[in-house]
């Protein structure tokens, strides 16, 4: 039996890590890339042989698109196959627009939404050679409605980048067994926001209570499954119904 192989971006910490135990749970080998989090990576790694499954920590730095080749690349060669793509490097900084500097405007895009584009593009020719493939990556709540963001401007017209490149993908790879979608978070208790923002931020999300990482994970869990076959060009909100 072909054991299923998942490529995570930034699988050392919150939602990309959650995601890398859950599908080794299952039975799947993952590979993670990380930048600067070594010490978590290895954690990450070794909770997923202590499951059985494979996994492998590779240094990455994914905004540059030689090295992305170069992590798909080794990967495949690794495991001789990659099933699911989860895009899950993403840095965000808040700061008002009118203070933003040049290096901190292209740090958002080249982190957000340049990667997908990397790796999607030297993904693509493994999941079509085996007429399978599926490809997740996260947006944000309110990227669809197209709101001024004075605080996090960049960031945002990243995230709303990212979802049309994906909407456009899916449309060129849906006849070769691929799908490529988008998780939209709202406020995710996932390590990435201070616990008093997500405190702050409780009364103005519907649902009453902040996310947790298992939602997001339940969420790309589906749409790596068959169940999610004609489910392609999505954007999932997952917020509470905060920011819709």
């Amino acid at each position: 039996m072909t054991t299923t192989v998942a490529l995570i971006t930034g699988g050392a910490k919150g939602i990309g890590r959650a995601i890398a135990l859950d599908l080794a749970s299952q039975g799947w080998s993952v590979a993670i890339c990380y930048r600067t989090s070594a010490r978590e990576a290895d954690e990450v790694i070794d909770s997923i042989n202590q499951t059985g499954a494979r996994g492998l920590a590779l240094q990455c730095d994914v905004s540059t698109a030689e090295a992305a080749v170069e992590l798909v690349q080794r990967v495949h060669g690794e495991f001789g196959r990659i099933d699911a793509l989860i895009n899950g490097a993403g840095p965000y900084h808040r700061v008002p627009l009118l203070q933003e500097t040049n290096a901190g405007w292209h740090d958002m895009f080249d982190n957000n939404l340049h990667p997908v584009f990397y790796l999607t593009q030297a993904v693509l020719p493994i999941m079509k050679a085996q007429k399978w493939g599926r490809i997740v990556s996260f947006t944000m709540a309110n990227a669809e409605q197209l709101i001024a963001q004075p605080q996090l401007t960049a960031h945002y017209i990243a995230k709303v980048g990212l979802l049309a490149l994906s909407r456009s993908y899916a449309k060129l790879v849906a006849a070769d067994g691929i799908t490529m979608n988008c998780v939209a978070p709202g406020f995710i208790d996932s390590g990435s926001a201070p616990k008093e923002e997500l405190e702050r931020m409780v009364k103005t999300i519907p649902a009453g209570y902040v996310g947790s990482v298992g939602d997001a994970v339940a969420a790309v869990r589906y749409l790596l499954s068959e169940e999610a076959r004609y489910v392609n060009g999505a954007n999932i909100q997952l917020s509470g119904g905060w920011g819709v």
